[in-house]
């Protein structure tokens, strides 16, 4: 997905790992004290999920169709192999990009529907200038209104009921579970822990490669950590020791 205000899936907004706790679904009755999770619980349901590489299209800004990983972001996955806490099960979006992630990770990973990508419809493959070009009105209410479907696709709201009701189906799912997915859904996933209006969604920069933890005591989820991202190689120093671009 290409997310609102014009972002790309690739676009580098580097979050700092963060502990954000708050209620999945209703928010406490005013001056109810905060009640944390179980401790003989607190180890109950946890949920890493990973953004799926990034791919030359999406790389220029163009709504995600389903191509390969770019060569770059298979030699960052390989080089975290083997560095993943041990899971109770390991899905994946159906995309040829989330499954190669989820390769390139050493990861034997279940294919689930339920963590696909939107579906970006007509939109497919063309970037965002050459849309608004040639349909601004439909540019111009998907950008306002989530539930705006005018390119024959997935609505963010679509997106976002179909998130919850993977969170939903996971917190009832003890141990520990990895899923190679997209930055749509996972945004959508954090908004639905936090209980945030998706006009925050355009807010979150989601980096290809990129860890987010979610927790559960088996009731409600917590956001543990996000935007916790793969090691980068250095860059070459030049002739005069400045780093190469």
């Amino acid at each position: 997905m290409v997310p609102l205000a014009r972002r790309s899936d690739t676009q580098i907004g580097h979050v700092s790992p963060a502990v954000l706790i708050a209620p999945a679904r209703k928010a406490a009755p005013a001056g109810a004290a905060f009640q944390p999770l179980q401790r003989r619980h607190a180890m109950l349901v946890r949920l890493t999920m990973i953004c799926a590489g990034a791919t030359a299209a999406t790389r220029k800004g163009r709504f995600p169709s389903d191509e390969p990983l770019e060569p770059r972001s298979l030699t960052l996955a390989k080089a975290v192999r083997g560095t993943l806490r041990r899971a109770d099960r390991v899905w994946t979006a159906p995309a040829l990009r989330a499954c190669q992630t989820a390769e390139a990770l050493s990861l034997n990973a279940t294919v689930d529907p339920m963590l696909a990508d939107q579906n970006n419809g007509r939109w497919a493959g063309k970037s965002f200038e050459e849309v608004q070009a040639r349909q601004p009105e439909e540019i111009a209410a998907w950008l306002t209104d989530p539930n705006a479907v005018r390119h024959g696709g997935e609505s963010l709201a679509d997106v976002a009921r179909r998130t919850a009701g993977l969170m939903d189906r996971l917190i009832a799912e003890r141990g520990h579970t990895i899923a190679v997915t997209h930055a749509s859904v996972i945004r959508a996933a954090i908004l639905h822990v936090l209980g945030a209006p998706l006009a925050a969604s355009s807010k979150i920069d989601v980096e290809p490669l990129s860890i987010t933890d979610f927790r559960s005591d088996g009731r409600r989820w917590v956001l543990r950590a996000c935007g916790v991202t793969v090691p980068k190689p250095a860059k070459p120093l030049g002739p005069k020791g400045v780093h190469g671009t």
